[in-house]
């Protein structure tokens, strides 16, 4: 046998590979796009609730601003039943957010200011907290599974504000 008789098996075995090829990388594209329907599935299970839990954050709002404007330790039991049905409400709504993966965030003072839940209203020198931490929480926020569905609103001491540990190396420079 010749070259040119082993030309034909060539080419045959040459096309055999080119097809072997498109069959491997059709079969990686369909476990792609499996990969990728199973994830958008998931995240629109997940997230399916944002709009809805969004809406209920101003209940929720309402519903601790009537807690805070309620008289407290009154001796008049219609009110007394009042502020208890306000706060057994409230418990109630943030356990079913909770329930449903939404999350409240509500940092104290001194805690560090983080841009992904948090959203400076202000910034102010402190002598109570160091700086880039929260001093003043104006509004809680929430994260849905990790993403944030509303950021809370706080005040962040300055830089330079004097509650820096001894030893820190806190910038003093506007």
């Amino acid at each position: 046998m010749d070259g040119d008789d082993l030309a034909p098996l060539d080419a045959v075995i040459a096309e055999r590979d080119d097809w072997k090829d498109k069959a491997m990388r059709l079969a990686a594209e369909v476990e792609n796009i499996k990969r990728r329907a199973e994830r958008e599935a998931n995240d629109a299970r997940a997230y399916a609730i944002q709009r809805f839990a969004t809406s209920l954050l101003g209940v929720a709002d309402n519903l601790q601003r009537a807690l805070t404007a309620a008289p407290q330790g009154s001796v008049d039991a219609g009110v007394q039943g009042l502020v208890t049905g306000l706060e057994m409400t409230e418990k109630s709504l943030i356990q079913a957010f909770e329930a449903n993966g939404l999350t409240r965030v509500a940092p104290e003072p001194g805690d560090r200011f983080d841009p992904n839940i948090h959203q400076a209203m202000a910034e102010q020198p402190s002598t109570e907290v160091q700086a880039g931490t929260v001093i003043q929480t104006y509004q809680p926020g929430y994260v849905l599974f990790g993403r944030t569905v509303r950021p809370a609103m706080v005040i962040v001491a300055a830089r330079g504000s004097a509650a820096a540990p001894p030893g820190s190396s806190v910038d003093t420079q506007a």
